[in-house]
């Protein structure tokens, strides 16, 4: 019988199995962080979430080449909400790679070392600070005054904030002092303490009003009021920790630039510690750990930064964290509860999802009613019953993973759960792939889950981003007719002009709705090429990997005419080569790219769209360099940087960085032991760098 990838231990785990679990849980994260950021309605915990997150971070470590273009490790955040104007970050907001024990901080400096080209002795000293658990800011100053404050965001956009920031003492208005550049973005968190949280449940509990949850949900609902006014009577608080834009530089240091910002008034948390070494990243982690609970505020583990900021601009980012840093989670809480029920869940890609319905138990603060199942096997692995006392842990604010099952509580009669091989919303069958770990509905667009959740996706803030269109509109306009495909949407207004449909006659909709409907909608009549294949739903095309087709092919109509040659030439000429010559695109990728491009609804749905709207090339990259739109292969061992370095130096300078050599390629750059790579491109008459010429082609 054909194992599970999901039920493998990360080391015992074949390439094929790997590549199928970086697939799984590229979606599953994905889905968790729309439903977490963007709808502030999560269905699973930090627990699961984290768990999640550190099975693919194991898994890349282990198999680095086969890491996806839509890894969880190159995203961040999500699209900012419609409520506040919305502010562009002058240089990315990150987020961070997690840790969860020694093993993995091991490796996060041993990643340094091979990055940086260190010798095993040279010291590698980090800043230990503890994590807030807070609300991410960006604070502009100007001529040392404080001009603009905003979220993070998804990372490049924000919520402008400012009003609500200019209400927290902590922050000062104005800076003096020694070295104060005329430009300055200090980066920090807004948290509540304990005892302030409990204070304004007791009040909100007092009054009727909704709790919060927890100090984290207090602190962002807080500082993401309308009304200053509300905000200015929450007791927020917070620490600096980074910077952003910088008109001048301030510190050779990170620890230099926290000293810097408690010189100019800045809250920057005492706890914070420089590490010469590893052994004392360590004590301080243990220490901390120790005194967590006796802490005013909320932490959920350590962040670990490098201090020489020279080494902090070589290693750089990738797109959603910076090499150099890095967070040490604490262990998630365990506790029991009773399982209720199994229920199935459909996505919008037909996967059959089981649901763990909980007797609602509070962990860490916040109650918990589901937990994700994962998939049949999973449930058959762990001999999960209805009616079981379950262990489920959490290591934040979700919904938690189920670690296992308490067999000296099952009550007597308890089955063992069957899995359906039919769809529970469409009655199609459901079959299960050789290779998968999903069993998916074949319905199709006839399925009302898979067409519902799709128009949503189409519509969601990182694709069409809609305004005015939730679940229950979705839903109804599906249910009645009026919206069957993503296309259907930009023909409504002129459907109710010809007096075909009538929305404003239906409930819950008036004249002034109606029409910002149809504002929003058309609104989006130009939209971004990447924004465009995002909100096609493609299985394992994240946002990421969006980006990479859309800067690679720039145009609707050079990807559609790609497509479908590389689909007519069976995958094996040189449009499918062209496809996963891309870097992070691989075989698997390509594979469900060319699936959905093979279906005749697929390319009619992009056919109908095309006529609909306008679909925007990507900029072009900066001008200046050399290598601006240019594509790169690297082969070989490079001795004055290290291949990961010369990548993120090619890509930063508008360069396209592939995997293996076509007649596309501009330029090969061979190291020492070039192989199969360098005889290509001799053979095709691209032309072939040494290191030496790369290194003036990238510095001029």
């Amino acid at each position: 019988m054909k194992r599970d990838p999901e039920t493998v231990a990360t080391e015992d785990l074949t390439r094929a199995e790997a590549k199928a679990e970086l697939a799984r849980l590229a979606r599953e994260i994905a889905a968790h962080d729309r439903l977490y950021y963007q709808e502030d309605a999560p269905r699973i915990s930090d627990a699961e979430y984290d768990a999640l997150r550190r099975r693919n971070s194991a898994i890349e470590q282990q198999f680095g080449d086969l890491v996806r273009a839509d890894s969880p490790s190159r995203r961040v955040g999500a699209a900012p909400s419609q409520g506040f104007a919305k502010i562009t970050h002058s240089r990315p907001m990150l987020s961070l790679d997690n840790a969860f024990d020694d093993a993995d901080v091991t490796a996060f400096v041993q990643r340094i070392r091979r990055f940086l080209g260190l010798a095993d002795d040279e010291p590698v000293a980090m800043v230990a600070e503890p994590k807030i658990d807070g609300l991410s800011i960006a604070l502009r100053y100007e001529d040392g005054r404080f001009v603009r404050g905003a979220t993070r965001g998804d990372g490049t956009t924000g919520e402008d904030v400012t009003a609500n920031l200019r209400t927290i003492r902590d922050l000062p208005a104005t800076i003096k002092g020694c070295g104060v550049p005329q430009v300055l973005e200090v980066r920090g968190e807004v948290y509540m303490p304990r005892e302030a949280f409990a204070a304004l449940n007791e009040a909100r509990a007092a009054e009727g009003e909704t709790l919060f949850a927890n100090p984290r949900n207090a602190a962002a609902g807080s500082l993401r009021q309308l009304d200053p006014k509300i905000t200015a009577t929450r007791p927020l608080h917070v620490f600096a920790y980074a910077w952003g834009e910088l008109s001048a530089p301030i510190a050779d240091t990170h620890w230099a630039f926290l000293e810097r910002l408690a010189a100019w008034g800045f809250p920057v948390n005492p706890r914070a510690l420089l590490c010469p070494d590893i052994e004392d990243l360590r004590g301080f982690y243990e220490a901390i750990g120790r005194e967590r609970q006796a802490l005013p505020y909320e932490i959920d583990g350590v962040v670990y930064k490098v201090n020489r900021l020279d080494w902090q601009e070589r290693l750089g980012m990738v797109s959603r964290a910076p090499r150099w840093a890095i967070a040490h989670k604490f262990p998630a809480e365990q506790v029991e509860t009773k399982l209720l029920d199994i229920i199935i869940q459909v996505g919008r890609t037909g996967a059959l999802t089981p649901v763990a319905v909980l007797e609602p138990v509070t962990v860490a603060g916040v109650v918990v009613q589901r937990a994700t199942l994962h998939n049949e096997d999973e449930i058959q692995r762990k001999d999960v019953r209805i009616g079981d006392t379950v262990v489920i842990q959490r290591a934040g604010d979700v919904i938690p993973q189920v670690v296992g099952v308490v067999a000296g509580k099952r009550p007597r009669g308890a089955e063992p759960f069957v899995f359906p091989d039919h769809c529970p919303e469409c009655d199609s069958l459901a079959i299960r792939k050789e290779g998968e770990v999903a069993r998916r509905c074949t319905g199709g667009l006839i399925c009302p889950a898979q067409a519902v959740e799709r128009l949503r996706h189409f519509v969601s803030r990182d694709a069409f981003d809609i305004e005015g269109l939730g679940e229950k509109h979705i839903e109804a306009f599906w249910r009645d007719g009026i919206v069957r495909e993503p296309a259907d949407l930009f023909r409504m207004a002129g459907r109710e002009r010809d007096g075909a449909l009538d929305i404003r006659g239906r409930e819950g909709w008036g004249d002034k709705s109606t029409d910002n409907l149809f504002h929003a909608i058309e609104a989006r009549r130009r939209i971004a090429f990447e924004r465009f294949i995002f909100a096609l739903g493609i299985r394992q095309v994240g946002q990421a990997t969006a980006k990479l087709l859309a800067r690679h092919y720039r145009t609707l109509a050079n990807w559609r005419e790609a497509m479908a040659t590389a689909t007519a030439e069976d995958r094996s000429g040189e449009a499918y080569d062209e496809l996963t010559g891309i870097e992070g695109i691989g075989p698997s990728v390509a594979g469900d790219i060319l699936d959905f491009f093979a279906e005749p609804h697929n390319r009619a749905v992009i056919e109908a769209l095309a006529r609909e709207v306008e679909v925007e090339a990507p900029p072009l990259p900066a001008a200046g360099s050399a290598l601006a739109g240019k594509t790169i292969v690297f082969t070989g061992t490079l001795t004055t940087m290290t291949r990961a370095e010369a990548k993120a130096r090619a890509e930063a300078l508008g360069a396209k960085v592939a995997g293996s050599v076509s007649k596309k390629t501009d330029y090969v750059v061979v190291g020492a032991d070039a192989g199969s790579k360098a005889a290509k491109a001799q053979e095709l008459g691209v032309t072939v760098l040494g290191e030496d010429a790369w290194q003036k082609l990238a510095a001029g």
